[in-house]
């Protein structure tokens, strides 16, 4: 990382001087760092900056201001802007609590030993300045940035663990100034002092430049073997003190930390094009309105002198005409989709499915806006080694020269022997320090076989001996390399395969895929290894990791996910549609810097399978019901405008129209897009096949846009013109100039709540209560509020025309008649439709379906909770719901915290100390310094 450059390095900040045992001559930063994406200063602006990128609110904005014009809205001021106003205090409440629970995560509460007025004080990360004296033991996390002083080490030297800088579990040796090696008590460091000169804040993490002038001594220089950086964990050193030099955002980890790219789903990118076609149909439909008015005003102009006209100015029936027909874009579908997929998030978080109880890991949703990705996901990218090792390696088989004993005991020894793993005594327990897993794994594994590893000095190593034996089997490792000059015959060898998948893998080391990745022959690797079942990439850098998947996100038009558990795999965990993080032994780098976090690679399954499928179905279901239902209300305007002459008049009142979508039919959405399932759990992983309906995108894609639209047109067209043409007959319901056009839109308002309320009862898989109150309840809440709404004038000032109207609507015996014939002509014809379907190409979601039919008792799956009570899946959903999420939710540290270290000494090569030194610096038989 040292060698590149970058515009941010060229600008780097100035060198700084750090007094030490005095006050600072310089301000510097605090060591706060937030993890939160607001301040109470900056939610405000923010949020509504946010909100109004989006294309959907900004058109609803500029509806609002457009119906502030005076006689130009004639659906009145607010119809638009309290709905609105609604929606973004919805979606800023959802923000808020997103950015607290992700703010606590970040939020530790840690501490630290600062020396400060003579004394060793306990004090909180936050409170760490530059230029003191802080005490870190072993175990604990740096608080910031510091240059070494001294350890509880011989020759000053001390361990740590970089997984949260670098990903790297094996411990790198740090080693202190000789100059400084022996100031370790109290008195000694209050005594000290002098400067520190070093350059500014910059990225680097394995380079730095500094001098260290104490009073009355030659100045010392001091460079990256000298400094500890925040976020590393002090390893096998009871102690270590330091000169913190860098603090908050001006360590190094800090530095290079990036913001986190903004994703957004395939879905909602879908969305936002279908809104805009919507904007487009809007805007014709203005049109034609707009024109048909200038034509019927110049014929009819003298004759019909009773209708109100429009401007003739072209322009401003234009306006009217938009704000008359802007609901046919749904105003509360984006504040649907956060609410469900916020809920979605909890179910993903409260899955006891997905719960590790050994380290006491709930698996998290960090972000709520790619649940439905997960259902889509093509390519898989996963680290290798830790990910699906967890980084723990146990002794299984061995081979050795032949079944004698003379050669088994020689083996167990030089397995005892030879390495460089230190034993640390807890009680009567020996507790082996080592390098790596591996190393580790031979140690124990001779130590189960008799041969244990006690102690070592200087000189010698300690081993209790007694006889063993063991059995082995060999078995082949096949290894093969793709070369640069070799990809051009594979993909020819390959001929009519090449780009269908193959049951072959490819395999390839980093050094190769260097040249791959190369542009002359990276199409040619790209199709080879689409061509292949699997690809393996062995020993590759993060940055390679990353360019593997940013070239298959590009190249082929599919979701690619990526996981991995160290910080080496952030770059690719990023780049993918869709990133993972695991909780496993490298720290919380790759879990902080992910979409979705869990803590066993094998929930992924679960995680793709059934919410990524659920969540999926779920949004595209809720997104199509809403546009279905919008376009059902209100193209009726457009047809009403060929009765009115296009004179801008609306069939609805106006308050009706404006709360048609956040009341009367709100509910129908909310529980398609919380609780509807194709199938319940159990067939999802039965039958992973399924996933492949939500992977190719085969429920939500353009046909299936358009079919909706269309049903909706068809829908309006029946819900407006037969109620009309069986009214306008009817002399009692006309006055002496023609048809009560409010009593009619009553009428077919009524209709239209009950038809599409029934067209969510047809869409739903998995009735539940919750889909009972949304259909029946939605219907009923119209009627309440209708009664209500038609006799509150004039004790409340709104809505003269409305007085009187529910009883005349109930009065009538056509309208008994319409509501069940009128919405059963709608619906008919769909139900036709799906039978037909079922009956003639029955798809294997329809058979599993019918399986499950088949299984069911009183019309529901079973299921059995952990104590073998059996219960049903609604039942389940709800006790699920109904769970307190686990309190390690908001424990940012306690993965890492309770999972065993102790990886003893990195394998660098030209390292600050060599390995025969650090062998030969302990005597694990005596007493290590102590301090006070």
């Amino acid at each position: 990382m040292s060698g590149a450059t970058s515009a941010a390095d060229l600008d780097e900040a100035p060198a700084r001087t750090i007094y030490l045992n005095q006050p600072q001559q310089s301000k510097f930063r605090d060591n706060w760092v937030s993890t939160a994406k607001y301040s109470v200063v900056t939610f405000l602006p923010r949020f509504l900056y946010e909100q109004i990128r989006k294309a959907a609110n900004a058109f609803f904005l500029f509806i609002a201001l457009l119906q502030q014009i005076p006689d130009v809205s004639p659906t009145g001021r607010y119809t638009t802007l309290v709905p609105l106003l609604f929606i973004l205090t919805v979606a800023g409440i959802k923000e808020i609590i997103e950015d607290y629970v992700s703010m606590i995560m970040g939020k530790a509460v840690l501490k630290t030993k600062v020396l400060r007025n003579g004394m060793w004080q306990n004090i909180m990360w936050k409170e760490v300045a530059v230029g003191d004296i802080v005490k870190v033991t072993n175990g604990q996390h740096l608080p910031a940035d510091m240059i070494i002083i001294s350890t509880s080490e011989p020759q000053a030297m001390c361990y740590i663990e970089t997984a949260n800088l670098d990903g790297e579990t094996n411990l790198k040796i740090r080693q202190g100034l000789s100059q400084t090696a022996s100031l370790q008590s109290r008195e000694e460091l209050m005594k000290v002092s002098g400067r520190i000169e070093c350059e500014g804040p910059n990225r680097h993490l394995y380079d730095f430049t500094g001098n260290l002038r104490l009073d009355g001594q030659s100045p010392v220089p001091v460079g990256p073997d000298q400094i500890l950086l925040r976020g590393a964990q002090l390893r096998n050193t009871q102690w270590v003190l330091g000169i913190v030099v860098y603090t908050g955002h001006d360590t190094k980890l800090m530095q290079n930390s990036t913001k986190a790219p903004l994703k957004r789903s395939n879905v909602e990118k879908v969305t936002n094009m279908q809104i805009l076609v919507l904007f487009c149909i809007l805007l014709v439909m203005a049109l034609v309105s707009s024109v048909g008015a200038l034509l019927w005003n110049r014929t009819h102009g003298e004759v019909v002198w009773y209708l109100e006209m429009l401007s003739v100015n072209f322009g401003y029936n234009l306006l009217t005409f938009i704000i008359l027909y802007n609901n046919l874009i749904p105003i509360s579908l984006l504040v649907t989709l956060e609410v469900v997929k916020f809920t979605q998030a909890l179910f993903i978080n409260w899955d006891i499915d997905m719960y590790y109880p050994e380290t006491d890991t709930p698996a998290m949703a960090r972000t709520s806006n790619l649940n439905e990705e997960l259902g889509q996901v093509k390519y898989l990218f996963s680290d290798k080694t830790g990910t699906l090792t967890c980084n723990i390696m146990n002794f299984k088989k061995c081979s050795i020269a032949g079944p004698t004993a003379v050669h088994i005991q020689e083996f167990l020894t030089l397995l005892a022997v030879c390495h460089t793993v230190v034993p640390e005594r807890q009680g009567n327990t020996i507790i082996y320090q080592a390098s790596s897993p591996d190393e580790g794994a031979l140690v124990k594994g001779a130590k189960k076989l008799g041969y244990v590893f006690t102690g070592r000095t200087p000189h010698s190593v300690i081993i209790d001996a007694v006889s063993g034996g063991c059995t082995w089997h060999r078995l082949p490792r096949p290894f093969s390399r793709a070369t640069r000059a070799s990809l051009t015959q594979h993909c020819t060898s390959l001929g009519e395969s090449l780009g269908k998948e193959n049951d072959i893998a490819l395999i390839i080391d980093g050094h190769t895929l260097k040249y791959a990745l190369s542009f002359e022959v990276r199409q040619s690797f790209l199709d080879l290894a689409l061509s292949c079942k699997a690809v393996i990439c062995c020993r590759v850098s993060p940055l390679q990791k990353s360019e593997i998947v940013d070239m298959v996100k590009k190249h082929v038009n599919a979701i690619t996910l990526a996981i991995g558990d160290g910080a080496n795999d952030v770059g690719m965990i990023q780049t993918a549609h869709v990133g993972v993080g695991i909780s496993g032994n490298e720290g919380m780098q790759a879990t902080n810097c992910s979409d979705y976090a869990i803590a066993q690679f094998s929930y992924l399954e679960k995680l793709l399978l059934v919410h990524g499928a659920w969540s999926y179905n779920r949004v595209t279901k809720c997104i199509l019901y809403c546009f279905y239902k919008n376009v059902v209300l209100y193209i009726i305007e457009l047809w009403f405008a060929f009765v009115n002459g296009f004179s801008g008049q609306i069939l609805f009142e106006r308050w009706c129209i404006g709360l048609y979508n956040v009341i009367f039919t709100a509910l129908p959405p909310f529980t398609l897009g919380i609780f509807e399932r194709s199938c319940t759990q159990d067939s999802m992983l039965r039958f992973p096949q399924l996933y492949k309906i939500t992977q190719n995108a085969d429920g939500f894609n353009t046909r299936v846009f358009w079919g909706h639209c269309i049903n909706a047109l068809i829908h309006s067209i029946i819900l407006f013109w037969f109620p009309l043409k069986v009214l306008e007959h009817d002399a009692v319901f006309t006055n002496g100039q023609g048809v009560d056009y409010l009593f009619v839109g009553n009428i077919v308002y009524t209709y239209v709540v009950v038809t599409v309320c029934l067209k969510a009862g047809l869409e739903t898989t998995a009735w539940t209560r919750f889909s009972h109150l949304a259909v029946w309840g939605s219907m009923l809440l119209w009627l309440v509020f209708f009664g209500v709404y038609s006799a509150i004038w004039p004790t409340f000032p709104i809505a003269p025309d409305m007085l009187g109207q529910a009883g005349m609507v109930l009065r009538c015996g056509y309208f008994w008649f319409g509501l069940f014939l009128v919405p059963t002509a709608c619906l008919v014809k769909d139900v036709a439709w799906t039978a037909a379907k079922h009956t003639y190409h029955k798809t294997l979601l329809e058979q599993v379906q019918e399986l499950e039919t088949k299984t069911r008792e009183l019309g529901k799956a079973m299921l059995r909770d952990s104590n073998g009570k059996s219960m049903n899946e609604r039942d389940h959903l709800l006790k699920r719901l109904g769970r307190k999420t686990p309190p390690s939710l908001f424990r940012a540290h306690s993965v890492q915290q309770s999972v065993s270290h102790g990886y003893a000494f990195s394998q660098e090569e030209h390292g600050v100390v060599s390995q025969s030194q650090v062998v030969r610096s302990y005597d694990t038989t005596k007493r290590r310094t102590e301090i006070e």
